[in-house]
């Protein structure tokens, strides 16, 4: 490596100190953008677990040949849902997420079981794509502002015809998910089908008010889109408190490097007023 002079040293100071100001900046809005996420996953929670428990339950009292996506079937195709960011700058937050999911595919079609992907988030996209993966769908910049409600319907509506035609046997739905307000990490869950509770019944237990399976239907509906839906609110939150730890990692190491370079350039700087001392010392002994 070429000696800097101090110049050179100087211009590569600053040059850090302008990119520690991007990464503080960039910490900065991600938390504000963590608060309201997490909000809103707080806020949602209750009401999916509550609607899970509903479907669970009814699962128990509904005939599967009359609604087949309560149908448990041997599974020999499965479906897997990969919510990753449009962006990076986030850690390992998209690594880590598409190890695991790489890692189920294989534990699946080392059992010979088919394995096809609906990928949301461009990170997923761009990874599954440029490799040998069997892919449904993919959607990218979905959490450009907004969380785009479209492609969870747009999905739900892909999985829920793919389980009742029997093109595949099982879904699956792996995200990261925030398990504190200090902590996230990949989890899996079973989209398709239906958890059923220990035990038989029939619709006795409940009381319909319109036709039974208008009902249904629709309920299902409302289940398949909240959890797509909550599950892209998790990974919403975990991204933003991700890239914000990774920018005050990246601001802490700035201020570092600063300190270090600032060093080096003093250093550098005492050599050159030491040489150029030396030189007025020669010159003058060399006029006497």
């Amino acid at each position: 490596m070429p000696k800097l002079s101090p110049r050179d040293i100087r211009r590569k100071i600053q040059g850090i100190k302008n990119t520690r100001r991007i990464t503080n900046a960039m910490k900065v809005v991600s938390a504000a953008k963590l608060r309201r996420a997490q909000e809103l996953i707080y806020a949602s929670r209750p009401y999916s677990e509550r609607l899970y428990e509903v479907l669970k339950s009814l699962a128990t009292h509904i005939d599967p040949q009359a609604h087949p996506l309560f149908e448990v079937r041997e599974e020999r195709a499965c479906d897997l849902v990969v919510i990753t960011a449009d962006r990076g700058l986030a850690g390992a937050f998209n690594s880590n997420l598409i190890r695991q999911a790489e890692e189920l595919v294989k534990n699946k079609q080392e059992k010979g079981i088919k394995v096809s992907l609906v990928l949301i988030g461009r990170k997923g996209a761009q990874y599954f794509g440029k490799r040998n993966y069997n892919i449904l769908k993919a959607y990218d910049e979905v959490f450009r502002k907004e969380i785009n409600f479209s492609v969870v319907k747009e999905t739900g509506e892909l999985l829920r015809s793919r389980y009742a035609n029997k093109e595949t046997d099982a879904v699956y739905l792996i995200n990261n998910e925030m398990i504190t307000r200090v902590s996230y990490k990949p989890v899996v869950r079973t989209f398709l089908p239906f958890e059923r509770l220990e035990g038989e019944g029939d619709y006795g237990v409940y009381e319909f008010e319109v036709e039974r399976e208008l009902f249904v239907s629709k309920l299902i509906d409302l289940y398949l889109n909240y959890q797509l839906y909550r599950a892209m609110l998790e990974s919403n939150a975990s991204e933003h408190f991700a890239r914000m730890v990774a920018m005050d990692n990246a601001t802490r190491n700035a201020d570092e490097l600063v300190k270090t370079w600032t060093l080096i350039f003093n250093k550098a700087r005492q050599e050159a007023i030491t040489s150029e001392l030396i030189d007025i010392v020669n010159a003058v002994e060399a006029m006497k």
